[in-house]
């Protein structure tokens, strides 16, 4: 797919191109290309001069492989963006190659972004750029704008974590935590803590981009100051995320401890058991021995109900003692 955005009275405005002929109609300064087919690649060469590595989507993580600038000006970066589901997270691998000496097309520059999914991070921005005009000026302004966005995602994300570890912990406070809502609560701090994860991975490749780009010396000076509050954000942003960590890891050490202390009762119960059966066992052992017993003469046909009597006291009185103790509460 080949979207390009123009700018109109300050408001940026997205075209879908079908072909060649509607590419040169317009003087984008973005385009996208999502999954792009090599038709696509190649209405961008012909119109652009464009030729898009092959090696554009690869996963190399060497700062010399991600960020660079070519002999004829062209800077090229590639960074991940955050997909937050919630059942599956993950990152989309966005290459950006910025072209800002193009002639044709005066000094805004155009930015190309070449990725394989969809990024909720480029829905805000269009839907941002749309409803307020004078936001983005050039190229360089997408992608910074990009990167503004891509932080307050990740921001918006650990929200949505902390709440949920908000209602993780009023469950695990209060003390009765079952097999079901242990399992439960367990499932939902690994997801979050993967979640987390990924948001910290993603804020931290969002810096690398940006200094790079203040490096490069392509921003003005207003562009370079926002630059610097982008890294300031994140900055905020990397420090939430050790303290969601911090929590998730109580959470699920406090989890685990009231699993264990639910199955030490159960322990608890059987050696008590184990104790009070020992006396029982004790008396029926020795009047299982094949002997002539005096008391078996006196008591008669009441030997049998003594003996029996005998087995259940000799059980009753440890098992009275053990909870009087308050062992099996």
């Amino acid at each position: 797919m080949l979207n390009i955005f123009t700018l109109a009275n300050g408001r940026l405005f997205q075209e879908e191109i079908e072909s060649l002929e509607e590419l040169t109609k317009f003087q984008p300064i973005w385009v996208d290309l999502e999954s792009p087919t090599p038709e696509e690649k190649r209405w961008i060469a012909q119109h652009f001069g464009l030729n898009i590595p092959e090696d554009a989507m690869d996963e190399d993580i060497e700062e010399s492989a991600r960020f660079y600038e070519e002999d004829n000006g062209e800077l090229h970066i590639r960074s991940d963006f955050l997909v937050a589901d919630v059942d599956e997270p993950s990152t989309v691998r966005v290459a950006f190659i910025l072209n800002l000496i193009n002639p044709d097309l005066k000094s805004k520059g155009v930015l190309f972004s070449i990725h394989d999914e969809d990024v909720p991070v480029f829905r805000l921005l269009r839907m941002r750029a749309r409803r307020m005009p004078g936001l983005i000026e050039d190229a360089r302004e997408v992608l910074l704008k990009l990167f503004d966005a891509d932080a307050e995602y990740s921001a918006d994300t650990l929200e949505g974590i902390h709440d949920a570890l908000e209602k993780v912990s009023v469950k695990v406070l209060a003390g009765d935590v079952s097999d079901a809502l242990a399992s439960e609560v367990l499932g939902t701090i690994a997801r979050q803590e993967d979640l987390n994860g990924r948001i910290r991975r993603n804020v931290m490749d969002t810096r690398r981009a940006v200094s790079f780009m203040m490096r490069s010396k392509m921003l003005t000076a207003e562009q370079f100051e926002e630059a610097r509050q982008i890294l300031r954000d994140i900055d905020s942003l990397d420090s939430h995320t050790g303290f969601l960590f911090d929590k998730i890891n109580f959470l699920m050490d406090a989890t685990v401890g009231f699993i264990n202390i639910s199955q030490n009762k159960i322990i608890k119960i059987f050696s008590v058991a184990s104790v009070a059966l020992l006396p029982p066992t004790l008396v029926a052992s020795i009047y299982g021995m094949n002997l002539q017993f005096p008391e078996f003469a006196l008591l008669g046909r009441w030997a049998y109900p003594y003996v029996v009597s005998l087995m259940f006291l000799s059980a009753a009185l440890p098992m009275w003692y053990c909870y009087k103790r308050g062992w099996l509460r």
